[in-house]
């Protein structure tokens, strides 16, 4: 299990990166820094940080590629993408690539904070909260982040996962896109966060759902989505 305490911040920009450790750390988090884009990998695989800050230009190996590697690798803690990259198609392939979140330079340090808590509130399950859902023969295990369909594990990412555990969650009630963004991040939607989109998009596939038609989790025009429980205890 990674250190819930131990915050990595991978930044070449060394006043940025000094400025973001002096904040967090007087938030309360451990933090440490590192620049090297080819010495990331190692280190967030040898540490097993609670999050990881990632920049995605830097030397030697770029966030995208660092990103992708760690997951591969098994590292499963978040990471939240910290850059000056803003567009709509970078922010696509760090999801894609399993990122939990992205934000873009420049960042007020108490969003920040708000983005990292909220992703670390994810990956720590209350006790007397649900634990299993089950629907059919799709099983979702909230203390192990993992989605079984027929047996089989089911290849999501973290973020993934808390999307669908929270649509399971509320299955058979609409949740808007402010209601998903807010729970899962902690901060107020903004009306052009497409990062809710492209995990759906990707989910669907994954539990066998037609991203053309889909009849597990729906898209209700101008409402949001819904996980449709009677489809789900028919898979």
């Amino acid at each position: 299990m990674p250190d819930r305490c131990h915050i990595l911040i991978v930044e070449d920009d060394a006043r940025l990166a000094e400025l973001t450790r002096d904040y967090l750390e007087s938030q309360g988090l451990a933090v440490s820094v590192q620049a090297d884009g080819r010495r990331a990998v190692n280190q967030i695989l040898a540490e097993r940080p609670a999050l990881v800050v990632l920049d995605l230009m830097l030397p030697g190996e770029d966030g995208f590629s660092i990103c992708r590697r760690v997951r591969e690798q098994g590292y499963d803690g978040p990471i939240l993408m910290l850059t000056a990259r803003t567009d709509d198609l970078d922010q696509v392939q760090g999801l894609e690539m399993g990122s939990d979140d992205y934000v873009c330079k420049p960042v007020r340090p108490v969003v920040l904070l708000a983005r990292i808590r909220a992703l670390l509130r994810r990956h720590e399950a209350p006790a007397e909260a649900v634990q299993r859902l089950s629907f059919g023969s799709l099983q979702l295990d909230h203390a192990r982040l993992e989605a079984t369909l027929g047996g089989e594990r089911v290849d999501l990412t973290g973020a993934e996962f808390d999307l669908l555990w929270l649509l399971a969650l509320n299955a058979g009630r609409t949740l808007s896109r402010e209601e998903i963004f807010t729970q899962l991040r902690g901060i107020e939607y903004d009306g052009q966060d497409r990062s809710i989109d492209v995990r759906i998009s990707r989910i669907r596939p994954k539990l066998g759902d037609d991203p053309v038609t889909p009849r597990l989790i729906k898209t209700i025009r101008g409402k949001g989505y819904l996980f449709v429980r009677e489809v789900a205890e028919e898979l």
